[in-house]
């Protein structure tokens, strides 16, 4: 035990703890009890370049949060750790790095590139990891893996194999998300449809077999017409049923294109005439497959145009062409009109640039079991905490399709299919496909492509112990952590991941199987809870980016706040699967919260010698229990609640509740009132050792409560305080009283004594009369008054009880005097109780004549803003053609400005 200074400095007690922390293996995962007592945990493996953004400490903080709890509660505890290869964004990365030097990656060959790409890694690669320490995180550091380390390759490319050999993995030419940036193709989900402002042209192609006869095209992308290989309309539109089966013109380069009949055309959409590119549309591709229109690739893979698009276009960027379409368009007579537009287009989610169909030779992968992923969380063995987020799942899986799995990159898995050299590519007889490759690779060369990143980290739960082959060691962990216990992740990935993790656990782990029965999918799934948490906003709830200048470095909010004030504080204010409105403001409540602990131990220090706190037992052994009097009986009831109260919030994962109770108990009732209760009771010999005792016992479960939120400081005063025994540390103590009231009353109530609850629930009702005085002289704003005068009423029952509470009321209500009147004095404003009527005397402690002079000046404020507010609401042009937030807002405000005259009018006429 060392004294405890007199300020909390964070940066020495996280420092000094996490090191330690670490010297003594603390985060190891050990195989504790049988089956049920596993609590396992993996990491959404971060991306290899990255750099801790506050969705990571967000992130994090909940999975340590869980993990902290489960080794207090005495479970076989292991967070596993690791880092994602990150496919795009790494070689995007490296390759920016290589165009610096005047350098391309093709300067290099693969080989070489890869070789640049490992360097980066192995440079860039701890950073994120080292930061997260810095959060305080309690990974087992010592297993961390990353998907590109060989045995985790493994893993991935005999996953491939399989899937391919029982019919789930194919190579096909389709349509496919291209992006001019990354250059490769992306799945479904990679793409991000955002809203954006363009041009809709209407323009005209001449019939061929009616010269000055016209068709009225419209279209967002006349950059793309050059491709066009059909003119299509809806077979039943009048307009149009005498013309399916003749020609028409495409402008340029010019060529004689047919008019077909198809049932896609929407007759309401533009003039109902649509032109199809095939080779730069899905939709018009399929169009164009039931018509046999060849399909013209006009685009390079950078979105430059190539020679298909002619000779006034080669080599030109796609917006660029855009306008000059458009104007030849104009010149050629054949534009309509233009006009402003808004449509939904896809953008690359790592690119951040508008993503183009392209056809394209690529890997593509049925999804297996889906019925059965349906299945798992529908029967309830997989649980979504909120419950809602269960539909967006499902919703994904009810309209699932075949998932690209190529990317045309060289970072990553390269995939295990190599071809004859010299022969048809297309022919399976060709093909070989194996972990290892061909017995004579000289006579055959592997698929330039590697795998999507997601198609290696969905395999992250299995992929990690072992699977396929784990050694003995390795299937131990796998028989005793598998399946994890919660997954904690963004709705963000819920498609990218947790469903992908899903089905290769039901698909990959023990033996093929077609179907699987209730038990073989309890014993596949990856997991068995997916905690959903929503993204970080600022203040004004925008995204957070480097762009706005509304991203802070959680490295800086660390420093300012403290590793454990910022994880409290991030916490507090993340309700469960929403999004999360950040400012530093609101963060400095952990800090605040971290601030009150250290003062309140090192008040107990102060207050008198420690004796024995080495275990629950020793300090409820020094209890002298017929000492108690109301408000120990009541801090005790106050304790246990809140014990039952966290042990419930986390079975019902509603981790956002955590602070705001652990802080309603240790600041409003052990500090803000036991603390200031017990200061005569010190001062008195006879009462002394029990009060410290009970105290002791307090401090000690309010840091088993907060440990898991705040590591740091929990640690650094639970052995300050003597609670530490044979220099353990809190996390690895066995703490049977946190697991909820029973067994807390277990050391408490012996020898025939209870906890008085009914005089528990009498402090209760004191605290309320008490919050009603703070609350009416805050209202009336003499809250910093220490000598105001009270008046009350009350019925008999307990008119006593205020009366002998006289004092304890005086000190927590900032009061002069508190008197029994008869009735309400005249000019008091009231607040009613329980025990009875409080009445404020604001002339004990009021300037009433400038108090009223303020008000009024409010009022006449107050009534402008209404009326500006009602006027403005009263003009129908600002509600027609104001945004609809901006209505809104101004209506709340109107509503704010009424609620607030009303409340003035009532003060004055009580002033009188």
């Amino acid at each position: 035990m060392t004294q405890i200074s007199k300020v909390y400095d964070p940066k020495i007690v996280e420092s000094r703890w996490y090191n330690a922390w670490l010297e003594g293996k603390a985060f190891a995962g050990r195989r504790t009890g049988d089956k049920d007592e596993a609590y396992c945990i993996m990491i959404p493996p971060p991306n290899v370049t990255g750099m801790l953004h506050m969705g990571h400490i967000l992130d994090n903080t909940l999975q340590d949060i869980f993990i902290r709890r489960a080794r207090l509660e005495g479970k076989g505890a292991l967070w596993y750790p690791g880092t994602d290869h990150a496919g795009i964004a790494t070689q995007t990365r490296v390759e920016q790095n290589l165009r610096a030097e005047g350098k391309s990656k093709y300067d290099l060959g693969r080989e070489a590139f890869v070789e640049k790409v490992w360097e980066f890694r192995q440079e860039k690669g701890g950073i994120i990891l080292n930061q997260l320490r810095q959060l305080g995180a309690s990974c087992d550091w010592d297993r961390t893996s990353f998907t590109l380390d060989p045995e985790y390759a493994r893993s991935v490319l005999s996953a491939f194999v399989k899937l391919y050999e029982r019919g789930y993995i194919y190579r096909g030419k389709r349509m496919v998300n291209w992006c001019p940036a990354s250059l490769t193709a992306l799945s479904d989900e990679e793409v991000e449809v955002r809203p954006q402002k363009g041009i809709l042209y209407k323009m005209r192609y001449e019939i061929v077999e009616r010269p000055g006869q016209y068709l009225e095209i419209s279209t967002t992308r006349p950059e793309t017409l050059m491709g066009d290989t059909g003119v299509a309309v809806h077979p039943e539109d009048d307009r149009y049923k005498d013309l399916v089966g003749l020609h028409c013109w495409r402008p340029f380069p010019r060529a004689k294109i047919p008019i077909i009949a198809d049932d896609y055309i929407d007759r309401e959409f533009g003039t109902g005439v649509l032109k199809v590119t095939p080779a730069h549309d899905k939709a018009d591709f399929e169009i164009g497959q039931r018509h046999g229109l060849p399909a013209i690739d006009v685009f390079n893979p950078d979105g430059t145009l190539n020679a298909h698009a002619g000779e006034d276009f080669e080599g030109m960027e796609r917006f660029a062409a855009r306008k000059v379409a458009a104007k030849k368009l104009r010149e050629m007579n054949l534009m309509v009109e233009e006009e402003p537009y808004e449509n939904r287009v896809g953008f690359s989610q790592r690119a951040n640039v508008p993503v183009e169909p392209r056809l394209s030779e690529q890997w593509f992968m049925r999804y297996p079991k889906v019925e059965e992923a349906k299945a798992a969380v529908l029967k309830g063995f997989i649980k979504f905490h909120p419950k809602r987020w269960e539909n967006v799942y499902l919703h994904w899986l009810n309209n699932i399709t075949d998932w690209c799995i190529s990317r045309q990159l060289w970072w990553g898995h390269r995939i295990p299919v190599w071809y004859k050299k010299g022969v048809d590519r297309n022919d399976a007889a060709n093909q070989h496909v194996s972990v290892d490759g061909p017995p004579d690779p000289e006579n055959w060369e592997q698929d330039e492509d590697v795998l999507d990143t997601w198609a290696s980290s969905n395999l992250w739960p299995l992929a990690n112990f072992g699977w396929p082959d784990p050694d003995e060691e390795e299937q131990r962990d796998l028989d005793y952590f598998y399946p994890t216990r919660v997954l904690v992740t963004g709705f963000d990935i819920i498609f990218f991941w947790v469903a992908r993790m899903i089905m290769a656990g039901l698909e990959m782990h023990g033996v093929e199987k077609k179907t699987l029965t209730d038990e073989e999918i309890q014993e596949r799934i990856p997991f068995r809870n997916v905690y959903i948490h929503g993204l970080i906003r600022d203040d004004k709830g925008r995204k957070m980016s480097k762009t706005l200048g509304n991203s802070p470095d959680p490295l800086d909010l660390i420093g300012k706040f403290g590793a454990d004030g910022l994880r409290f504080g991030i916490v507090n204010i993340a309700p469960t699967g929403q999004d999360i409105l950040f400012s530093e403001e609101r963060i400095e409540f952990g800090r605040n919260f971290c601030n009150k602990l250290w003062n309140a131990a090192r008040f107990r220090q102060v207050s008198g010698p420690l004796s024995d706190n080495s275990s629950l037992e020793a300090i409820a052994g020094r209890l002298e229990r017929e000492k108690f009097d109301e408000y120990d009986h009541w801090i005790l009831s106050r304790l246990v609640a809140t014990i039952e109260q966290v042990s419930t919030f986390f079975n019902r994962y509603l981790i956002e509740r955590l602070p705001g109770v652990i802080h309603e108990f240790f600041w409003g009732d052990f500090c803000d009132w036991y603390l200031e209760i017990s200061k005569s009771k010190i001062r008195d010999e006879q009462l002394r050792e029990n009060c410290l005792a009970l105290q002791d016992l307090v401090l000690r479960q309010v840091l088993l409560l907060l440990e898991p939120i705040c590591p740091h400081i929990s640690e650094e005063l639970w052995k300050d305080l003597g609670y530490c025994s044979n220099n353990s540390f809190l996390q690895d103590t066995e703490n049977p009283c946190i697991s909820g009231q029973s067994e807390l009353r277990k050391w408490i109530e012996v020898d025939g004594f209870k906890v008085d609850d009914d005089a528990a629930a009498r402090i209760l009702d004191l605290q309320d009369f008490v919050m009603k005085a703070r609350a009416l002289k805050a209202e009336y704003g003499v809250g910093n008054s220490r000598d105001a005068t009270f008046y009350f009423t009350s019925p008999g029952t307990y008119r006593d009880f205020v009366v002998s509470h006289n004092t304890v009321f005086k000190t927590l209500a900032g009061a002069g005097k508190l008197e029994e009147v008869e009735s309400q004095p005249k000019g008091t404003p009231a607040a009613v109780t329980k025990l009875g009527t409080l009445y404020l005397d604001l002339s004990s402690a009021l300037d009433i004549g400038a108090e009223k002079d303020r008000l009024e000046r409010e009022l006449v404020k107050l009534e402008k803003a209404v009326a500006a507010g009602e006027s403005k609401l009263g003009n129908e042009k600002f509600i027609n053609n104001a945004p609809a937030h901006i209505v809104e807002g101004a209506r709340k405000q109107l509503a704010e400005s009424n609620e607030k005259k009303e409340k003035l009018t009532r003060l004055l006429a009580e002033l009188g």
